[in-house]
């Protein structure tokens, strides 16, 4: 049982050292300074358009840029330092866990022979409609 234990703390440890301490941490970081920068205001303003259908402020498009092309945990730690409502959170939880990855799923999605361009394409609709649909349905 001891065994089972300490080998199942390693694992543990290990996955958040991969996840937590070298991807999460970074990015938390990173968004965090950018908010002191002219960055986040400008993505904030280009963006604020299209991400008013989504019901989300400018600024949550980086959370969601980079849950697509780095990883879905990017996207988390990019997420929190954003202060986020519940709603907002919801919809950038849910678009990320529809379109999230890309380039790492394209690889793979290439190697069983699917169609690439489709398959992504059809990830990032389903996130839009998904994100406008808990919009304006809750």
């Amino acid at each position: 049982m001891l065994e089972i234990f300490t080998r199942g703390a390693k694992k543990g440890l290990n996955l958040t050292w991969e996840l937590v301490i070298k991807i999460v941490l970074p990015v938390y970081i990173i968004v965090s300074l950018l908010t002191y920068t002219p960055v986040i205001p400008w993505l904030s303003a280009s963006l604020s358009p299209f991400m008013s259908f989504l019901g989300l402020p400018g600024e949550a498009a980086l959370p969601l840029v980079l849950g697509a092309l780095v990883s879905f945990y990017a996207g988390l730690g990019a997420v929190v330092p954003l202060g986020l409502g519940p709603k907002e959170l919801t919809i950038v939880a849910a678009m990320l866990l529809l379109a999230h990855d890309l380039p790492v799923e394209a690889a793979v999605s290439k190697k069983s022979g699917s169609r690439i361009v489709s398959l992504m394409l059809i990830r990032v609709l389903a996130a839009c409609a998904f994100g406008i649909s808990i919009n304006y349905l809750f």
